[in-house]
């Protein structure tokens, strides 16, 4: 959720300066300065925990002691025969009423809808803004130049490439990066298993979804390693699920040179480079 999804939703719920620091864990002089806007540019873990406070209080009935009540009723988008509700990916809401989707309902979506299916779930996705795509470009960059000067295997992919993660009916995920070294996963279609290595770039839709949701889903599926990019704050955080299931990530700024772990360090991702050629977009 963002900054000013929160504030509207402060405004329209009622919740006090107080409430939102005794669920958030932020003080409340913090949260006046981010809500008033005198901090332009909050960190991104200060975000994170004032999402704390707003996850799961969907409407008006939602009890001060964190317990729904009700859910308030979706609004519906009608493509067609298609019929679909248009939330944002931050707000962990389902595109449908009903939960249980397959592929062969996301294969049914309207020409160029954006979606992802999770579990079951659609999750809608906005269009990426030009600097998230930039950044997305260059790391794939990378990424090529070095499987081609090594003659590797493996092929890096950038979105939108569907990728039936589960092997299964119930989820298609399209990462912004990601590295697959099987080529036998490799369809005409989409890709069907789990990439090796996938980037996502965080945007005021996503950072939900990235954060948490996919995170999850990446690391149960079996993904080796998983980087998040985050603009806002010039940070990497990489999770190497391979070697350190159970650790948090590793944090990188955009000064640093990141290892890829799959091929050992070997590869570097130099974000002060990238820095360099996005700023003019910051």
């Amino acid at each position: 959720m963002t900054v000013n999804e929160m504030i509207a939703r402060k405004k329209e719920y009622g919740f006090s300066y107080e409430y939102i620091s005794k669920k958030s864990g932020v003080p409340v002089s913090t949260i006046q300065k981010v809500f008033s806007r005198t901090t332009s540019t909050p960190r991104w873990e200060t975000i994170e925990a004032l999402n704390k406070a707003f996850i799961g209080c969907e409407s008006k009935n939602c009890c001060l002691d964190g317990e729904i009540k009700s859910f308030s009723e979706h609004n519906a988008v009608r493509e067609g025969e298609a019929e679909y509700n248009a939330v944002s990916g931050a707000n962990a809401l389902p595109l449908y009423s009903e939960n249980n989707k397959t592929i062969d309902d996301y294969l049914k979506l309207p020409e160029g809808t954006r979606v992802e299916l999770i579990d079951g779930v659609f999750y809608d996705m906005a269009a990426p803004i030009p600097l998230h795509q930039r950044i997305a470009s260059l790391i794939n960059t990378v990424f090529e130049l070095y499987i081609r000067a090594n003659k590797g295997n493996c092929v890096p992919f950038i979105a939108p490439t569907d990728v039936q993660l589960d092997c299964d009916d119930k989820t298609v995920v399209q990462p912004d990066v990601f590295i697959l070294c099987d080529r036998n996963k490799i369809t005409k279609k989409r890709i069907f298993g789990v990439p090796d290595l996938i980037v996502e770039v965080l945007s005021e839709s996503n950072w939900y979804n990235d954060i948490f949701r996919k995170y999850n889903k990446y690391r149960k599926a079996g993904v080796r390693e998983y980087w998040i990019v985050i603009p806002e704050n010039f940070k990497v955080l990489v999770y190497d699920f391979e070697k350190n299931t159970s650790e948090g990530p590793k944090e990188y700024t955009f000064e640093d040179k990141v290892p890829v772990s799959i091929w050992d360090g070997k590869c570097e991702v130099d974000f002060k480079e990238i820095y360099e050629d996005i700023k003019f977009l910051l």
